[in-house]
């Protein structure tokens, strides 16, 4: 069979004035072989090709000899034997080789992230990026969902993290806002009778990341009329068997599991708890309380908690180093220290602290559910405390003690989130999800009364012990949600301000309606195995919002800033130091 190839040089190999040349392109890599069969002109130029070099090589397919097929390549069995090569373009020595196993950093893949975007396993990350996002379109398509693309300059409506904000050239002094999410806009479309609205959006917050999140980020965005929580969740589901399906080969059994927000942060200190292994929380604090151990007992009287986590089997195994280190993780996540004891053969505690559980010892190991050779952790603080410092350990302790199958993959919800929380900084009511969410109808009464009492008809889908999409039902009648922007501290002039076009959607026949948002980049990365969503992104930014290949963000000419009617101000020099 005759064929035209067009690709990059992998590698180019001499054998004896036979050369071999591993083509690659998008589809893989393929053998290439120039002999005198190929004729002068050809092996002529052969002979200078380098790596990264651009090729177009025609030539007839051929098993390969008997013992040199490669079965760790889709094309190991074949090869091309060329009859004509033309060099398309030449390279300059690549700063790193795409096929090669010692990668540079980081920082220099990002800076060349063109050739990073050559490697084989990003180009696997790309590939099964534009899969998922597939299946999410057929999906919500053959529901009859309606793709609308919703506005990238719209008006700043701050009440989550910071905005991007865009000078308007014609308005000096008034700025567009890049979205955090459609959210208005979908609410909106819902009021103008559209029913079922999805659309993959891109989102940008100005906020401080980390290896799960980016400046800007792409979401699945839905939202539907006449719908209960339920609704919104069932067509998720469908969506995550599907997806599991057709990517994993997986049978995800439906419906997913369910935890409400108390029990997820009682049992496991976290609201998008990782379920493919045990440790759950004990609570201690009754018995704490009447513990001769001062540090429980004035936890207790402080009106804080003392919680711990059992690991099985874990006594002989953690050395006073281990302990120690895992004593910096609990500090580091906010605790005042870690209580270990250990169980020892004949079921007493060992322990810097064993000698003070007094008549408390035998209760507390039945508490835990303790056995010999087993390892408890204690932790005496605040609630919210306790429940950061033992989530912290608890994932620590799940990868150390290979707790559970990397490749495995548990899908959950968690439901029934508090409405508001008090902002630290405020010390104010804050939205737990965002403004427009709507209460429990059992919980309405309170909203007023007893906001902390209140819960949100709120559901996070949880992946691994990742968030990997929320949503809400949202509020959809006028004075609910005026009394929601009071109790956040939005005055009435404030709210008609900000949200005056919607405030006259509700009150213009809004249907009750709510939606949901999923991390396309968190799916890939999880469905893919992957530890950054950097690794599924093809032009991401670093942890400090840079792009190293392009310089972004970057000066612009005075001219500009004139025309946008923008001053820049020089930041403060930082203080010298008198020290």
């Amino acid at each position: 069979m005759q064929v035209t190839l067009c690709g990059w040089a992998d590698r180019v190999r001499d054998h004896k004035g036979v050369i071999f040349i591993d083509l690659r392109d998008r589809w893989g890599r393929t053998q290439v072989v120039i002999g005198p069969d190929s004729g002068p002109a050809a092996l002529a130029a052969a002979r200078d090709v380098r790596s990264e070099w651009v090729l177009k090589v025609a030539g007839t397919v051929g098993a390969r000899p008997e013992g040199t097929t490669n079965p760790k390549l889709a094309t190991g069995g074949i090869e091309v034997v060329c009859t004509a090569l033309e060099v398309l373009n030449e390279a300059e020595t690549p700063v790193f080789q795409p096929g090669a196993t010692d990668l540079p950093g980081e920082e220099v893949r990002l800076a060349h992230r063109w050739l990073d975007l050559r490697r084989p396993a990003m180009q696997e990350n790309i590939f099964l990026r534009s899969r998922i996002v597939k299946i999410m379109r057929d999906h919500f398509d053959e529901l009859g969902f309606i793709d609308v693309e919703t506005p990238m300059l719209g008006k700043s409506t701050p009440e989550g993290a910071r905005d991007y904000l865009v000078p308007s050239r014609l308005e000096h002094g008034s700025f567009f806002a890049l979205p955090q999410s459609p959210q208005l806009y979908k609410q909106l479309l819902m009021m103008a009778g559209f029913d079922r609205y999805v659309q993959v959006a891109k989102c940008f917050r100005d906020e401080d990341l980390r290896a799960d999140r980016q400046p800007e980020f792409t979401q699945l965005d839905v939202e539907m009329s006449f719908v209960e929580a339920d609704d919104v969740m069932g067509v998720i589901e469908g969506l995550v068997r599907r997806t599991a399906r057709e990517i994993l080969g997986l049978d995800v059994p439906l419906p997913l599991p369910r935890l409400s927000w108390d029990e997820a942060m009682e049992r496991f200190g976290h609201d998008a708890p990782d379920l493919r292994y045990g440790l759950e929380i004990a609570d201690l604090t009754a018995l704490a309380g009447e513990s001769e151990f001062r540090v429980f007992r004035n936890a207790v009287e402080g009106g804080g908690r003392v919680r711990g986590i059992r690991v099985p089997g874990a006594a002989g195994t953690f050395s006073r180093k281990d302990l120690d280190e895992l004593t910096a993780v609990a500090v580091e996540a906010g605790a005042k220290g870690l209580v270990w004891l250990k169980v020892e053969a004949d079921g007493t505690w060992s322990g810097p602290v064993a000698k003070n559980l007094g008549p408390i010892a035998d209760r507390l190991r039945a508490a835990l559910g303790c056995e010999p050779g087993d390892l408890a952790l204690i932790v005496a603080d605040s609630f919210d405390v306790t429940c950061k410092a033992l989530h912290t350990l608890r994932k620590r302790l799940g990868a150390r003690l290979g707790l559970y199958d990397p490749r495995a993959m548990h899908f959950s919800w968690v439901v029934d989130f508090p409405m508001f929380a008090r902002d630290a900084e405020s010390g104010g009511w804050a939205a737990m999800h965002h403004p427009f969410t709507a209460p429990r109808p059992a919980d309405l009464d309170m909203l007023e009364s007893d906001p902390a009492a209140c819960r949100a008809v709120a559901y996070d889908l949880v992946i691994n012990g990742s968030e990997a999409g929320g949503g809400t039902i949202r509020i959809h009648d006028g004075a609910t949600q005026e009394k929601v922007f009071t109790l956040l501290g939005i005055t009435a002039e404030v709210a008609r301000e900000r949200f005056g076009f919607l405030l006259d959607a509700l009150r213009g026949g809004a249907p009750p309606h709510g939606g949901i948002a999923l991390g396309i980049d968190r799916w890939v990365m999880l469905f893919g195995g992957l530890e950054s969503i950097r690794d599924v992104i093809a032009f991401p930014k670093t942890q400090k919002a840079s792009d190293l290949m392009t310089g972004a963000p970057a000066p612009v000419e005075t001219k500009q800033l004139v025309e946008l009617g923008v001053r820049v101000v020089a930041p403060q020099p930082k203080p010298a130091s008198t020290g």
